[in-house]
């Protein structure tokens, strides 16, 4: 799967830990990456961290809609789902 245009769930819902540009602590669940542009792309798409770079889009983990991709994430980052 493809990471769906105009979706940006995986720059929103989970939490990061690591390192980013202009987040040195990362960033919480829920808060949107600094580098979500408008259009929901990511403006360091080049230079993302490892950990968006390792992130594989997957129906499993995207749904089939950004809002059902927003859930998922949301679920996965409160231990909702995995338990």
């Amino acid at each position: 799967m493809n990471c769906r245009r105009g979706c940006g769930a995986c720059c929103i819902a989970p939490s990061i830990s690591s390192p980013i540009p202009g987040l040195p602590g990362g960033k919480p669940a829920g808060v949107r990456c600094i580098h979500l542009t408008e259009e929901l792309q990511c403006a360091i798409y080049d230079r993302r961290p490892k950990v968006c770079r390792d992130f594989q889009a997957e129906e499993l983990v995207c749904g089939r809609s950004r809002e059902e991709a927003l859930q998922i994430l949301s679920d996965l980052e409160l231990g909702k789902i995995g338990k």
